[in-house]
């Protein structure tokens, strides 16, 4: 259900992100470790090792070591950090400790990965207090009861709340007032923007782009001749504009789905392909978010007559891939489609069970999730469609998919 906000009630969104969660939960589990540069990831192996760094400490970063950088590098900028294998099960308690305490102020939570998460909290305004007041809190009880930190952003959008969020890390807290979105983005470099990777990066340089502000002065037109309705799109961000909901994940999640209606219905082979890969990537990354691997996939269908059907296959083990979803989507979308064309497909995603996937990202060179995990790191630094599939480049559809809460 929306938020209960109208243009006279602005709604009140934060975005609670742990500060080097990994590194955090060591330090504070390894009093030794306080005040030193720790980097959670591979073995370096003396800097012959293949991997790549989870979480750096903040001590470390002061080094230029940076999450997802390749283990290798981070030990010959800091070859005096301290390299701590990850413990994914203690870090996955940590996480569900932080989401039940936001959980006890909003049942609108939407975890974005295990150390941070999406709360809107519009509708308890009158009990609750304002944005500020909720921020202030939730970081006073995480950090009396797990002591730790976490930054903070308050915000009418997810996209200004997480912005905000990163402004003062750590143990930030950064509150964007209701029409201030426009000039709080105004001079921040446009790759802060959901959807500016470095390809457009380089494409919106050519219009002499380089912050938010010079995206959202530029010419509608001009803009839309260079970069089609996806320009119009970010230009709407970079002037504050991000309507999306804040969708409420359940702790007893039963699925997580995501499907989306095409403009006009399509027998495109192209087209669809890429589609069932942007879902299988999508869902993959939420069951990820979870800790969680799926053994049912689910195909939903709906033709250019509105018949809709699904279909769905059980698996020996769980999955938590995007290539691995893709495989199995495609084999279902193969035996149901004949050539119609097609107006909606669907990927849903059940039958958990938890697994301490991440480890993947640190284990052997080979092991086939580690290019997801990266992914994931990156997404959750500079925000999702920083990285894309090369298959992908040209073919996304313009869409506001329906991200389906577990159910």
């Amino acid at each position: 259900m929306p938020s209960p906000a109208s243009p006279h009630r602005p709604r009140t969104i934060l975005h609670v992100d742990m500060d080097a969660f990994f590194a955090a939960i060591e330090q504070r589990d390894r009093p030794e470790l306080r005040g030193r540069p720790v980097i959670v990831g591979a073995d370096p192996e003396g800097g012959r090792g293949r991997g790549v760094v989870s979480t750096a400490s903040y001590e470390a970063r002061r080094f230029g070591v940076g999450s997802a950088m390749p283990i290798s590098q981070a030990w010959r900028a800091c070859p005096g950090g301290v390299y701590v294998r990850p413990d994914m099960e203690r870090y996955a308690r940590e996480s569900r400790r932080v989401m039940h305490i936001l959980r006890r102020v909003t049942d609108r939570v939407e975890p974005v990965s295990i150390d941070e998460a999406f709360l809107d909290v519009t509708a308890g305004a009158r009990a609750l207090g304002p944005g500020e007041t909720v921020a202030r809190r939730l970081k006073d009880e995480i950090r009396g009861e797990t002591g730790l930190t976490a930054s903070v952003g308050v915000a009418t959008s997810k996209l200004v709340a997480k912005v905000a969020s990163d402004m003062r890390k750590p143990d930030g807290l950064v509150v964007v007032e209701p029409g201030e979105e426009p000039a709080f983005l105004a001079p921040l470099p446009v790759r802060r923007l959901w959807g500016v990777g470095p390809r457009m990066e380089e494409r919106l340089a050519r219009l002499g782009v380089a912050t938010i502000g010079d995206l959202a002065a530029l010419d509608p037109d001009r803009l839309e001749r260079r970069l089609g309705t996806h320009g119009h799109d970010l230009q709407l961000l970079a002037r504050g504009t991000d309507e999306r909901e804040v969708h409420a994940d359940s702790e007893d999640a039963k699925s997580i789905g995501q499907e989306h209606t095409f403009g006009s219905d399509t027998a495109d082979p192209e087209r669809l392909r890429a589609l069932l890969l942007d879902l299988a990537d999508g869902v993959a990354a939420r069951l990820r978010a979870h800790g969680l691997k799926a053994r049912t996939i689910t195909l939903k269908y709906r033709d250019e007559s509105f018949r809709t059907s699904t279909h769905a296959r059980t698996l020996p083990t769980g999955l938590d891939s995007g290539n691995d979803l893709f495989e199995v989507i495609s084999a279902l979308f193969a035996e149901v489609h004949r050539g119609r064309k097609v107006r909606l497909l669907g990927l849903y995603a059940s039958h958990f069970a938890p697994e301490p996937s991440q480890l993947d990202l640190f284990g052997d060179e080979g092991t086939p999730s580690a290019a997801d995990r990266v992914r994931d790191e990156v997404a959750r630094r500079f925000g999702k469609g920083t990285l894309t599939r090369a298959s992908l480049l040209g073919r996304r559809e313009r869409r506001n998919p329906s991200d389906r809460p577990p159910e």
